[in-house]
């Protein structure tokens, strides 16, 4: 249990947290709830905390250390960003899908590559044979990239690319097609998969071995933290 002048500065803190959320940040209009309907408070004290210490262990909404998310008021404020996982036959094909997608509420984009693309095959080899865009779409080169987004605006909404071993590759060939058309890659937020350990155990398309592997995806989380602060680098 915590002693009364712990729980009067906890008081004090949580009505300045207060304070800032509501001038600062907006809230949907609506009823926050359970799947049981129970409702939700918008932030629980450490009387709902037993055994544990409030400021070390969880601390507030949005501060360190963010046992409890980077947003103050988390999805009260800022909706989920709505995605289709999407992608068939060829780049022209799914830039349109995903055109269709947008214009019909879709806040983002999820892509599926094909089996090939995953394995870090063009689509002309001969390991690829039979599975051009089945399941996803091909991206063989730049062009393919280009292709697939022209047209969408790179600048306003996050991408979302489920792919692991040829990850470095096809996220330079994302940066590289934004950056063509003038979109710079501060500018870029979105997630790349980017787990190989998953290939390891699971699916199998890894290419090279597990250190240089993961040798890989440790460059791609330093290169994202220090020039593309939008970017979530792996999602396990």
């Amino acid at each position: 249990m915590y002693d009364p002048a712990k729980l009067k500065r906890l008081a004090e803190r949580r009505a300045a947290w207060e304070k800032r959320t509501n001038d600062g940040h907006k809230e949907r209009r609506q009823a926050f709830m359970t799947t049981s309907s129970r409702p939700i408070r918008r932030l629980y004290d450490p009387q709902d905390t037993a055994n544990l210490d409030y400021e070390s262990e969880i601390g507030w909404p949005g501060e360190y250390p963010f046992t409890r998310g980077v947003h103050p008021t988390g999805y009260r404020g800022r909706q989920w960003t709505m995605r289709m996982f999407a992608g068939f036959g060829s780049a022209e094909e799914t830039n349109a899908r995903f055109k269709y997608l947008l214009e019909h509420g879709q806040t983002g984009l999820s892509i599926a590559f094909d089996l090939p693309t995953l394995y870090g095959f063009d689509a002309d080899a001969p390991q690829a044979a039979g599975e051009f865009g089945k399941c996803g779409v091909c991206v063989s080169s730049l062009a393919d990239m280009e292709i697939l987004l022209d047209g969408l605006p790179l600048g306003e909404i996050t991408t979302s690319m489920t792919i692991n071993s040829p990850a470095a590759i096809i996220w330079a060939m994302y940066i590289a097609a934004a950056e063509k058309r003038g979109v710079p890659r501060s500018k870029l937020a979105g997630t790349i998969q980017n787990d190989i350990l998953k290939e390891f155990m699971v699916r199998n398309t890894f290419i090279y071995p597990p250190a240089a592997s993961m040798r890989i995806v440790s460059d791609i989380f330093r290169y994202t933290s220090e020039r593309m602060p939008k970017i979530t680098s792996i999602s396990i």
